[in-house]
């Protein structure tokens, strides 16, 4: 990659929300109140091969929302800030994302329908939490990097690269929207509607926050009661 397309994602994946919160916030702060979600990914907790520029923007973004949230509290203003960590999704951004790989793109790991994340991020707009995940395989990877990071240094080194890609060639009539938008019409949904899924059972247990806290203290329960044999 070069400097000036590392410059160009950080620009969009980073400022573009930056700039967002800024404008949102100037007719926020007066009336005290209102609601921000940002759209973070899995990848702003762990970084993988070939997506430098996007997960450093993403391990930014988190940076800045962790900032502006304590400020907020510090200042006693009531409009809320949450975030929406997101796993590989079924977009068009496999048709028209700048790449530099021998055969055409795929999202990597367990993959799903864009209304899945629809929901959640509208969700989050009427919640206050402080985050919010969809996908199992987001929830493993922000765990997974927490308690055994070097795993998955290795684990990503070895199958990181295959699973990324498809078995088509790129081709030399790649669509590139990385400085302009590609032309055409798209719609919301990539060409992998087949291996999507169109639930989220981490989203569900999200909104039913009740399921989760008494199966944890079931977990908890059951974990003492072994431990005291």
């Amino acid at each position: 990659m070069t400097s000036e397309e590392y410059k160009r994602v950080t620009e969009v994946t980073y400022l573009g929300q930056v700039y967002g919160m800024l404008a949102a916030l100037r007719r926020m702060l007066p009336r005290d109140k209102g609601s921000i979600v940002l759209i973070g990914s899995a990848l702003a907790y762990r970084g993988i091969p070939w997506q430098f520029a996007y997960c450093g923007a993403k391990y930014t973004t988190m940076g800045f929302y962790d900032s502006l949230r304590a400020e907020l509290i510090y200042d006693q203003i009531k409009v809320t800030v949450t975030t929406v960590q997101l796993p590989a999704m079924n977009t068009p951004q496999f048709e028209w994302m700048r790449h530099k790989l021998p055969d055409r793109p795929r999202p990597t790991g367990k993959i799903y329908q864009p209304e899945v994340a629809a929901k959640r991020i509208y969700y989050a707009a009427y919640n206050r939490a402080r985050e919010y995940k969809v996908g199992c395989t987001t929830s493993q990877a922000i765990i997974g990097n927490k308690l055994f990071p070097r795993l998955g240094d290795i684990l990503l080194a070895k199958e990181g690269y295959k699973g990324q890609q498809t078995d088509e060639p790129a081709g030399k009539d790649w669509l590139d929207n990385l400085f302009k938008p590609a032309p055409g019409l798209f719609k919301a949904h990539g060409r992998f509607d087949n291996k999507a899924h169109d639930t989220s059972r981490i989203a569900w247990l999200g909104r039913h926050p009740l399921v989760s806290t008494v199966a944890g203290v079931l977990v908890c329960f059951a974990t003492i009661r072994l431990l005291r044999r």
